[in-house]
């Protein structure tokens, strides 16, 4: 994820190293390279001159603070600027409960798989997600919608005979206060493109269910034609957030620096991956440090508490203090370093570390180190 911006940023403000003051000549040659490596990311190219034109403002005359050189202040000025440009504030979900959510989309953005691990993220957090299927067009839609919420053990409820998608979600919003649950989330249909029939049909279904939340499934790779979307579905649904699918694959990023500037809509969560655990809340501030290279050690602590178990973490400390670690230890820790997600993105959170591209065959290798062992 933005591995390319990262690079480019980074070779912009390395040649700001060991300038005396900031002025407007030796900023120049530096932001030119910003402003390219944002348009090569796909941002919208009015974003990308209005965000230059504020990083330009902030750093001209600009004193640079003692023990502090102007590079690293350009950084932290343009770190600032990438949080605005994000979406600063609260990106959570309304806190209202029972807290019914409107998953809206087009075809193919990765809605139904991004329903359950909304659901699978929020019971994790102590809610009781039900999850309706209202997407009676696509083949097999309501069956993979099943199949996740089994799997992740959620409430469900489909109908694979009416075609009255109001009806449907009624149904479900009935039977899940039923049974108690307190997030109800609503997968519906979406299109190649946007067309007026699938508007008509989600204005139906939104008037019938009154979401507290309307989510927008976009995929991050589709760049410019994301924030597009967005801009369609908001107009017609008045959106509450946003969620970015398939952000772990080599999606140029400027959906996510576009996309809140152009809409006004904040991203709400990412999704990095296939897997239902692959999915985070977004964090402005924690991104723009990503982008910049600086690392995310909030997240890697948090994914490292979720996987690994503190009792064993102080088990292996004083293992390896005694010298007593053995192969079977090492195992078991490659094994919980894993479940925290891939190598590359793990080394992308570390500071100074996510311009560092391990081998294709890394994870292939930690596989073929594993059985050696076993």
């Amino acid at each position: 994820m933005f591995e390319s911006l990262t690079e480019k940023l980074t070779g912009a403000l390395r040649n700001l190293r060991g300038v005396g003051s900031l002025t407007e000549a030796n900023m120049a040659d530096a932001l030119k390279e910003v402003r390219a490596a944002l348009l090569a990311a796909d941002v919208h190219f009015k974003v990308a001159r209005e965000f230059i034109d504020r990083v330009q403002a902030e750093c001209t005359g600009q004193q640079v603070l003692k023990s502090v050189t102007p590079g690293q202040q350009v950084v932290k000025i343009i770190h600032d600027e990438l949080v605005k440009l994000l979406g600063e504030g609260a990106t959570e979900l309304n806190q209202k409960r029972p807290l019914k959510v409107l998953m809206v989309g087009l075809h193919g953005s990765g809605k139904t798989t991004s329903t359950a691990k909304l659901g699978k993220l929020l019971k994790k957090k102590g809610a009781r997600p039900f999850l309706v299927a209202c997407d009676v067009h696509r083949p097999a839609a309501i069956d993979q919608l099943e199949i996740l919420a089994q799997q992740e053990e959620l409430g469900f409820h489909g109908d694979r005979v009416s075609k009255d998608v109001p009806a449907i979600a009624a149904q479900g919003l009935e039977l899940a206060l039923a049974q108690n649950a307190d997030v109800i989330l609503f997968d519906t249909a979406g299109r190649l493109q946007i067309d007026q029939d699938l508007i008509a049909e989600v204005k139906r279904l939104h008037a019938k269910v009154q979401p507290d939340e309307v989510l927008l499934v976009a995929d991050g790779a589709l760049g410019q034609e994301a924030v597009n979307v967005a801009k369609a579905f908001h107009d017609a649904l008045n959106l509450t957030g946003l969620i970015l699918t398939k952000m772990d694959g080599d999606a140029r990023g400027g959906a996510a620096l576009s996309i809140k500037s152009v809409t006004g809509v904040s991203i709400k969560f990412i999704g990095t991956g296939e897997k239902t655990a692959d999915f985070e809340n977004f964090y402005p501030d924690r991104l723009a440090s990503r982008i910049l290279g600086m690392g995310d050690v909030v997240t890697l602590v948090e994914k490292a508490q979720e996987h690994i178990d503190q009792k064993d973490a102080e088990r292996m400390a004083e293992k390896m203090r005694k010298a007593d670690f053995n192969l079977e230890d090492f195992l078991a820790q490659m094994q919980q370093v894993k479940k925290m997600g891939s190598m590359q993105s793990i080394m992308g959170m570390m500071p100074g570390m996510s311009g560092v591209q391990l081998p294709d065959d890394s994870e292939k290798q930690m596989k073929r180190t594993e059985a050696i062992i076993q």
